[in-house]
């Protein structure tokens, strides 16, 4: 049986999963304060996104994994065919892959241990962050440019989506950590919507990405091993 990998049947194995995750997250936020739930065990550290190392954490993580191996996939045909930008394509696969393994390790949060700073600037490391958003995306002008425009506008929305949520979400939320804390209702639904961006702006990426592949050709198809050949009979014995 042959599977072929299309923006059809894509949707809904991206945006079904992704519908749970957010539902299950606020749902947990919501009823936590209403009836008590415990927060260091049972449901809210399951499936709360202001938790890490959690169901949210890991969809989160194997999207870009994902992401990060149709990149290459992109970048290889780029290269096999010879165009200008195919070293573009490798660097966001690494830039995909990265943030995926930060996505559960969290190294970027280390960047805010070296300067304290208060109000929307509480969780300093959106500093860094932004710099490498600027430099990294002037630096892509070019190769976006080179893209069809549909493709280049949709990759454009799929980023601010998701940069939005991951950078511009920090400011009201390090101004809400500072002034309430983190242990709250209002800090896990400021959260529930960063992370909620964030995950839609890689689906919308993923998908778009499928789409851009097809264009040029490129079918991601899954197919079963193919079965071994028969054993030839036996003869038969020595007719008498």
């Amino acid at each position: 049986m042959d599977v072929v990998l299309s923006k059809s049947r894509l949707r809904p194995l991206l945006f079904v999963p992704l519908g749970l995750v957010v539902l299950a997250g606020v749902l947990v936020e919501v009823l936590r304060p209403v009836y008590g739930l415990p927060s260091r065990s049972g449901f809210v550290p399951f499936f709360s996104m202001s938790y890490e190392g959690n169901v949210p954490t890991f969809y989160t993580s194997a999207l870009l994994g994902f992401t990060s191996l149709l990149l290459m996939i992109a970048a290889a045909a780029a290269r096999r065919a010879g165009e200008r930008f195919a070293a573009h394509w490798w660097v966001l696969a690494a830039g995909f892959a990265y943030i995926a393994v930060d996505e559960v390790f969290q190294f970027h949060e280390m960047a805010g241990t070296f300067f304290q700073l208060s109000g929307v600037l509480y969780f300093s490391w959106v500093i860094p962050a932004a710099i490498v958003v600027l430099v990294v995306g002037l630096s892509y002008v070019p190769f976006l440019r080179h893209l069809p425009r549909r493709t280049s506008l949709r990759f454009l929305v799929a980023g601010a989506i998701y940069v939005g949520g991951a950078v511009g979400m920090e400011l009201p939320l390090g101004y809400w950590t500072e002034q309430h804390g983190s242990h709250n209702l209002g800090y896990g639904l400021i959260d529930a919507v960063e992370e909620s961006l964030e995950m839609l702006g890689i689906n919308l990426f993923l998908l778009w990405l499928v789409d851009h592949l097809a264009e040029k050709g490129v079918t991601l198809r899954f197919a079963a091993a193919p079965e071994a050949p028969a054993e030839p009979a036996a003869e038969a014995a020595d007719a008498p």
